[in-house]
């Protein structure tokens, strides 16, 4: 991308705050309906499993839809699919509030998947078309930066609309402010458009797409990123509705710690990035937060805790994960060949939408059958999963 112009820092800032912005949006309705999943409960006569699995068929479209979307973005520019992405997903939650069954909710968080489908390939073609190379990586960070706090945001925003209003209001509250982010973006043309001789030119790479994410190091880089996806979604969705049980805190207690949690995430991961800038050693990183990451995750659910210290154990949780975020992406950065690293990213990267998928309906089920404390082990277990994938791929990295 050296042929970039050298853009002022202003035009770098805006756009990379435009796009921040959008993703915030992202990530912030990821994490709209599990605050309300009590009420929902009640309301609907459903149980956990069934709204687990309605968050499953939104990671789905996302996850399927995915690769499109980014055929669709080189085709048509992310300018246009971008904002299109973003009303589909707020239309949808909008739409949730008005929803007399289960079954028409789950069509909804099928389409508000598809929506979702479009940010990471539109967001990505934006930052890398118009932001100054220098300054690259720094957009990159304020972009993943956003979407944590989006999903910081939604839980506390959620609590607060349904208890002043209830969850079919609160709903329809956001989707509506949804709706009129996206006219928004899609009023920002002058800052979303690519000059066609400047968008990226597809790379290619020896042999099939099928042989290179089936060799050892990309399977393996996929299968971490499930694993760690599946725990991370597990603790950030069902921390509200653990803690009550295991900790006896209040709901809006337990909210307020997901927030903390999520928070000090994003704090983590900016941390993290000035660590995974200074070692290549991305996978002792990643071993130096999960594992103790695991074993606090343990005590939110069998040590018994004071506030206090409930509240601080969850921000060194998130801390600790957050921190290890730049290595992840620092570590399949080194196994990708050559001129496939889109692919390989492309196709790792679906593994977050596989473990959104499989956390939900897993605890889910947990909790319909009573076990208060099983989500924890199945938490800290996908994330010891991690570590064997993870130094698999340091190892059999291109440069090792």
């Amino acid at each position: 991308m050296t042929d970039i112009p050298l853009a002022k820092p202003a035009t770098d800032l805006r756009i990379t705050g435009v796009v921040g912005a959008a993703h915030f949006t992202s990530h912030f309705y990821q994490l709209v309906l599990p605050p309300l999943f009590p009420l929902m409960r009640e309301s609907l006569a459903v149980n956990y499993t069934e709204l687990g699995l309605l968050m499953s068929m939104f990671f789905a479209g996302s996850g399927l839809f995915q690769v499109l979307a980014g055929f669709v973005v080189d085709r048509v520019g992310a300018h246009v699919v971008l904002p299109a992405g973003m009303a589909l997903l707020a239309g949808s939650i909008l739409l949730m509030g008005f929803a007399p069954s289960l079954w028409i909710l789950f069509a909804l968080a099928l389409l508000a998947g598809i929506g979702n489908s479009v940010y990471h390939p539109a967001d990505y073609s934006i930052l890398t078309g118009r932001i100054t190379p220098s300054r690259m990586a720094r957009a990159y960070s304020v972009h993943s930066v956003a979407g944590t706090l989006g999903w910081a945001a939604a839980p506390v925003t959620m609590v607060f609309l349904s208890s002043a209003f209830d969850w079919r209001v609160a709903l329809s509250i956001v989707g509506t402010a949804g709706l009129i982010c996206a006219a928004l973006v899609a009023m920002d043309r002058s800052d979303l458009v690519i000059p066609a001789q400047k968008k990226p030119v597809e790379a290619t790479g020896g042999g099939s797409s099928l042989q290179l994410f089936l060799s050892p190091a990309i399977l393996m880089a996929f299968i971490y990123f499930t694993l760690l996806s599946t725990a991370f979604t597990g603790l950030q969705n069902y921390l509200p509705t653990l803690l009550p049980n295991t900790q006896g805190v209040s709901l809006s207690f337990a909210i307020t710690v997901t927030t903390f949690y999520l928070t000090v995430y994003a704090g983590g991961s900016l941390a993290g990035g000035f660590l995974a800038d200074r070692t290549k050693n991305h996978d002792r990183v990643i071993g130096f937060g999960l594992v103790p990451m695991t074993l606090l995750s343990l005590a939110m659910g069998y040590v018994p805790m004071s506030a206090p210290v409930l509240l601080a154990v969850a921000m060194a949780t998130g801390f600790l994960g957050g921190m290890t975020i730049p290595s992840r992406d620092m570590l399949v950065r080194s196994a990708a060949p050559r001129g496939s690293e889109g692919k390989v990213f492309g196709f790792v990267y679906s593994g977050l939408d596989l473990g959104a998928l499989i956390a939900p309906p897993a605890i889910g089920y947990m909790l319909d059958h009573g076990s208060i404390y099983g989500p924890f082990i199945f938490i800290a277990l996908t994330l010891l999963g991690t570590l064997a994938p993870a130094f698999f791929v340091a190892r059999h990295r291109p440069d090792a």
